[in-house]
């Protein structure tokens, strides 16, 4: 072989190498934990009411705190806030002039509620700090010089309705709370004519003409359907947009007529329940409405709107384009992108020009990572149950199993960018998440079917899922492990004590351990609410054997397989005494565990340090598990 030859020789075997190598170095690319979770500097962007500015909270001095972004004249662009010691927790634009926010931390601390102008930058306490409870009436935003807010100030155990000066000063008693309202809703000349009363058995639509009227009853709904009103119809007080699904088993977006309960829809999807969003109060109109199918799907009303969401989408080929916040003349359109493999970012228009506001997380957006593809099996009664599945890059014949179950139980897990999922599958584990029974968004029907089954086919919709896998030949029958914070946690532990031979560990994270103690840290000023949990669970008092029958503290002597188990100190849902007698059994009955707690923490781990020593823990534990 001649020289030439051999050097082509050499090199053409050098460039496969290299080009297999990185193949595999594709496939093998451990990601960085810290990466999964980064957290962009800015957050919660908030278009002003004349669409020239955009707030949000960036960092500063390790705290959150409100800045303002001047699209017309970025060089005016300037920071609101200067706290050191206190992060701003959440704000909202009051008028064109003036932002409210807080920096109270939990429902337990201290109300503490401040105002700044955006021009002076003076701050006013616009509240005295008191121990109420507040929410605000939506939408948060001032009329006539006064927030509308819902508060127990007179009694603890009850909630009026009050006006509150945005100049300071006392709050006024709009409505003493004799109909057991949960809800007030405002008419777009800042009156309240609407509220919306629950027994958690009925719920009942209340209307009148005028505040100095007494309110009468328009509509009565059984504890399974919902008409949740949106906002007025422009020019009418009789007229509202509303989410309902009064007579059909799919939410859909109506205009209901107050004075005769007759509904017009609007915007439906024969397959889900469709979402509240896509109203504007400032126009009195629906802009656009959405539903979780296979993916989100946006259907734009308004027709200039439409123009400019064509614009948008067409610059993101590819991508789900979510709205975010819209002013009322269409200048600025807040708005995100992703997709199932990228976080992507927070961008906005205005006057036909796009800009990033931040990256979701830069840290990924070169990675190659696995879709998330969804499934469909029957469930052993014969229910129709989806979910989804996240391979890992690298292909094999069959998979180790982290079956991820969402918290809720009355939520669902969506198509989209999920940083818990991608991680676990970048660590070799196929990920699977399955909408069990009593999840929200799939109709009526599906939702209270999941009633009163939380240790049964809530449990058995789960379990038939991983068999569906095993005799897909996808799942590892020998791997498979079970994960999840709250209820999702609570369906971690029932396996561990009911299901020893289907799962080879279990992970909880602040999981219910023992549903008596469910429903003692309940508010007093909610204890309406219970009526509709005790549909929802069962009733401790009177069904106490069931209660007994599916808490894990009661059952954790049949635990065999080794658990991970993390608690928030402040998680109110779970006593401590229960977790540690729950892992004092685990410890007399010789099992393998691992107990994490964090006494500053709540149900989610919310501090960078924990998050990054939580997902460190799972990642050990799963490796030595599933080995």
């Amino acid at each position: 072989m001649n020289t030439k030859l051999l050097v082509n020789v050499l090199l053409l075997s050098i460039s496969l190498m290299l080009v297999i190598g990185c193949s595999e170095r594709v496939h093998d690319q451990k990601i960085p934990i810290e990466d999964f979770f980064d957290k962009p500097d800015h957050s919660n962007f908030k278009i002003s009411p004349d669409g020239k500015h955009i707030a949000y909270l960036g960092l500063e001095d390790h705290c959150k705190n409100i800045f303002v972004l001047n699209l017309e004249n970025p060089d005016s662009s300037k920071q609101l806030t200067y706290q050191n010691s206190m992060n701003v927790q959440y704000y909202f634009w009051a008028t064109q002039d003036t932002i409210v926010f807080s920096n109270s931390e939990s429902y337990k601390d201290s109300l503490r509620l401040f105002t700044v102008d955006v021009h002076t930058e003076e701050i006013r306490p616009l509240l005295a700090p008191s121990k109420h409870s507040l929410d605000w009436v939506k939408p948060a935003r001032a009329f006539n010089g006064s927030l509308l807010a819902r508060m127990n100030r007179r009694d603890s155990t009850i909630i009026d309705l009050y006006r509150i000066p945005l100049a300071g000063g006392e709050p006024q008693l709009v409505d003493e709370n004799i109909h057991d309202f949960k809800e007030w809703f405002v008419s777009s000349d800042g009156k309240v004519r609407l509220a919306l009363s629950s027994d958690s058995v009925e719920d009942r639509l209340w209307y009148r003409e005028e505040e100095y009227l007494p309110y009468r009853n328009v509509l009565e709904t059984d504890f399974s359907s919902l008409v949740y009103p949106l906002g007025p119809l422009k020019n009418s007080k009789q007229n509202v947009y509303a989410l309902s699904n009064r007579g059909r088993d799919k939410m859909a977006v109506v205009n209901l007529d107050l004075e005769t309960g007759t509904e017009t829809i609007l915007a439906k999807n024969d397959d889900v329940d469709m979402n509240g969003d896509g109203y504007s109060f400032t126009r009195q109109e629906l802009l656009f409405s959405t539903a979780y199918n296979k993916k989100k799907e946006t259907v734009i009303h308004n027709e200039q709107l439409k123009h400019i969401y064509k614009t948008i989408s067409s610059q993101f080929e590819g991508n789900s384009v979510d709205i975010i916040d819209v002013d009322s003349s269409f200048q600025t359109v807040l708005f995100k992108t992703y997709t199932d493999t990228n976080p992507g970012g927070i961008y906005y228009y205005y006057k036909g020009k796009i800009k990033e506001l931040t990256p979701i997380n830069p840290a990924l957006s070169n990675k190659k990572l696995p879709a998330m593809e969804e499934v469909a099996f029957d469930s052993r009664d014969g229910k129709h149950i989806k979910g989804y599945i996240t391979y890992p890059l690298e292909k094999k014949d069959k998979y180790p199993v982290v079956v991820l179950v969402h918290d809720g139980p009355n939520r669902r897990d969506v198509w989209g960018f999920n940083s818990e999922v991608q991680f676990l599958a970048n660590r070799g584990y196929a990920v699977f998440q399955v909408n069990y029974r009593g999840s929200v968004g799939l109709g009526k029907n599906f939702y209270v079917s999941g009633f009163k089954q939380w240790g049964g086919e809530i449990q058995n919709d789960i379990n038939d899922g991983v068999a569906w896998l095993i005799h897909k030949g996808i799942a590892d029958k020998d791997r498979i492990a079970i994960m999840g914070t709250g209820f999702g946690g609570y369906s971690a532990l029932y396996a561990a004590c009911f299901n020893p031979t289907l799962y080879k560990c279990a992970i909880s994270s602040s999981g219910y351990i023992n549903l008596f103690a469910y429903f003692k840290e309940f508010p007093p000023y909610l204890n309406s609410y219970k009526q509709l949990y005790y549909k929802i669970i069962g009733d401790p008092q009177k069904e106490y054997e069931l209660f007994k029958a599916i808490s894990p503290l009661f059952h954790a002597e049949k635990i065999r397989m080794p658990i991970l188990m993390f608690q928030g100190g402040k998680d109110r849902y779970n006593s401590m005494t229960d977790v540690n007698h729950f892992v004092q059994k685990l410890k007399s009955n010789n099992v393998p565990y691992q107990y994490v707690l964090k006494e500053d923490e709540g149900r989610r781990f919310k501090k960078d340090e924990n998050i990054v020593e939580f997902y460190q823990t799972i990642e050990k534990f799963l490796k030595e598990q599933l080995k």
